[in-house]
C-alpha cells in the first residue's frame, strides 16, 4: 500500500464525514430550530423544543439507540451493549437555549456523543459495549421560562421535589400547565418515577463549549473541566410610592428606582473587591480570601419597574396611602467555594437592607436558586485527557500531552448529575470566549476532535 493509499486509510477511520460534516450540519439544522424570527430561541416545551426532541429522536435511532422521551420531556438514546443490568456510563447536555442564542451551547455534547455512537454502529461494535451507554438531551438547563435552572437533569438525578412542577413562569402558567398541555402525565409521582437509581449508573460525562478564552488562548480544541462554580440566584424586589413626576419635591421621594441603583453599585463594588468588605484574617469562616478574589463573579441580568410610566416616579415618603411602585432585579453570583459564596451573600444583604432603610424603601431578597460548587471526578478525568490526548494525535499525527485543566464559571447539567454520580467534562474551543450570542462559534475540525474524544472515551468499554 502506498503513502497515499494509507493516508486515505487512515483518513477514513477517523469517520470525518459523521464526525465532522454530519455533526456539523445537524448542528445548524437544530439552529434554526426557534420559536423566534431572526433569532434562535428554544425554551422548555415550546413548540420549536418540542421539533427538537423530534430531530435528536430520529438521530438516535439512526445511530442504532433504543429511544424515548421521558415525563420531563428529556430525549434519552440507549445501547445496552452485551450486559443490559450492568451500571451505564450517561453522556449528557441539553438542548433549550437562552433568548437569541448561539447554536453550539448545549447541542454540541448531544450531537457530538450521537455521533460517536453512530461510528461505533456502523463499525459492528454497538453490541460490544461491556456497559450500556445512554445519551440524555436534557429539556431544560437554562431556565429562561422557568427561571429555575436544571429542569431536566435535575429530576433525573433527584436533586429537586415534585414540588417543582408548581413553579410558574411570568404568566402564572405552571411547569405541570404546560407538560399536561404536551400529553404528559405531569403528576407527582410520574415525576418521582423518573429518578435514576444510583446503583445502576456508573458515571456522567459532558462535552461542551469552554464559554471563555482559555483554550483559544493556548491554541487548544479541547480542555479537561476540573471543576464547576457554585452558584446563587437572587431576585431582589425594592418597594416605594408612587408620585406625579412634576410635582412630588425631590426631598420627599421615596424612589424605589434610585435605591435599585445604588444596590446595583453597590454589589459590583463588591464584588469586584470583597477583601474590602469582609474582614479577614487567613481565614475567615474556614475559607481563604483567595478564593473570593480570584473567582467571584456577580452579574444583574434583568431589570423591570411598575408602573414603569413616563410621568410617574415614586412619591412622596412615609405616606401609606399613596399606591406603591416596585423594582425587581435578578442577582447572579458565583464562585468556586461554597463557604465564600454564603459569607458574600450574608454581608450583600445585610448592605443592601441597610440601604434600604436609609432610603425609607422596603428590599426584599429573594433566593431562587442554589447550586454547590462540584469537583469533577479525578478518575473520570484523567481518561477524559487520554481520551483528548488520543483525539488530537489522530488527528494531528503526533504525540500530545498538553490538554489544560479549566475550572467552569458557568453551570452546567453536570451539576446537578454530580448528585447521582461521578462526572467528568470536556470543554471545547469557542472563538473569542463567547457563548449566549448568535456570535458563539465552534471550528468544524473541533467539532470532529470533540467526537473522536467521545468515540476514544467510549472504546474503553469494548
Amino acid at each position: 500500500m502506498g503513502k497515499e493509499e494509507e493516508e486515505e486509510e487512515i483518513g477514513k477511520e477517523l469517520f470525518p464525514d459523521i464526525l465532522r460534516e454530519e455533526a456539523v450540519s445537524r448542528l445548524n439544522e437544530l439552529g434554526e430550530v426557534s420559536d423566534a424570527d431572526g433569532h434562535l430561541e428554544r425554551t422548555f416545551m415550546s413548540p420549536a423544543s418540542k421539533k427538537a426532541i423530534s430531530l435528536v429522536q430520529i438521530w438516535m435511532e439512526d445511530a442504532g439507540l433504543r429511544t424515548w422521551v421521558d415525563q420531563m420531556g428529556n430525549v434519552h438514546g440507549r445501547a445496552d451493549g452485551m450486559n443490559s443490568h450492568a451500571e451505564a456510563l450517561l453522556i449528557g447536555s441539553h438542548l433549550d437555549t437562552i433568548i437569541d442564542a448561539g447554536i453550539f451551547d448545549g447541542p454540541l455534547g448531544i450531537v457530538c456523543a450521537v455521533s460517536a455512537l453512530k461510528v461505533l454502529k456502523i463499525r459492528g461494535k454497538l453490541g460490544n459495549l461491556k456497559r450500556p451507554v445512554e445519551v440524555i438531551a436534557f429539556s431544560d438547563e437554562e431556565g429562561v421560562r422557568f427561571q429555575s435552572t436544571f429542569l431536566g437533569s435535575a429530576a433525573i438525578s433527584g436533586t429537586r421535589p415534585a414540588s417543582a412542577l408548581q413553579i410558574s413562569d411570568k404568566s402564572g402558567v405552571t411547569v405541570q400547565d404546560v407538560l399536561k398541555e404536551n400529553s404528559f402525565d405531569a403528576t407527582e409521582e410520574s415525576y418521582l418515577q423518573l429518578k435514576y437509581d444510583p446503583q445502576s449508573v456508573w458515571g456522567y460525562i459532558e462535552v461542551h463549549i469552554e464559554q471563555g478564552p482559555v483554550l483559544e488562548s493556548v491554541g487548544l480544541p479541547l480542555g479537561v473541566v476540573k471543576g464547576i462554580a457554585g452558584q446563587t440566584r437572587l431576585k431582589v424586589t425594592v418597594r416605594g410610592s408612587q408620585g406625579h413626576a412634576g410635582t412630588v419635591p425631590m426631598s420627599m421621594r421615596q424612589d424605589p428606582m434610585t435605591a435599585a441603583a445604588e444596590l446595583i453599585v453597590l454589589l459590583e463594588t463588591m464584588c469586584k473587591n470583597p477583601a474590602d468588605f469582609i474582614s479577614y484574617d487567613k481565614h475567615c469562616n474556614g475559607f481563604a480570601a483567595e478564593s473570593l478574589a480570584g473567582s467571584l463573579v456577580c452579574t444583574v441580568g434583568e431589570i423591570s419597574s411598575w408602573p414603569g410610566a413616563i410621568n410617574v416616579i415614586p412619591g412622596q415618603a412615609n405616606n401609606p396611602n399613596l399606591p406603591i411602585s416596585l423594582v425587581t432585579f435578578t442577582v447572579d453570583l458565583r464562585t468556586m467555594d461554597d463557604m465564600a459564596r454564603e459569607a458574600i451573600i450574608f454581608e450583600i444583604s445585610n448592605r443592601m437592607y441597610q440601604t434600604c432603610d436609609r432610603r425609607s424603601v422596603s428590599c426584599i431578597i429573594e433566593r431562587k436558586h442554589d447550586a454547590e460548587a462540584v469537583m469533577c471526578d479525578p478518575g473520570l478525568s484523567s481518561e477524559l485527557k487520554s481520551a483528548a490526548n488520543s483525539a488530537l494525535k489522530r488527528v494531528a499525527g503526533e504525540i500530545q500531552d498538553k490538554v489544560p485543566v479549566l475550572m467552569s464559571g458557568a453551570g452546567h447539567d453536570a451539576m446537578a448529575m454530580s448528585h447521582l454520580t461521578k462526572v467528568g467534562m470536556l470543554f471545547v474551543r469557542c472563538r473569542g470566549g463567547i457563548s449566549h450570542s448568535p456570535a458563539e462559534h465552534v471550528l468544524d475540525d473541533d467539532v470532529w476532535i470533540a467526537g473522536l474524544a467521545i468515540l476514544a472515551f467510549v472504546e474503553t468499554y469494548l
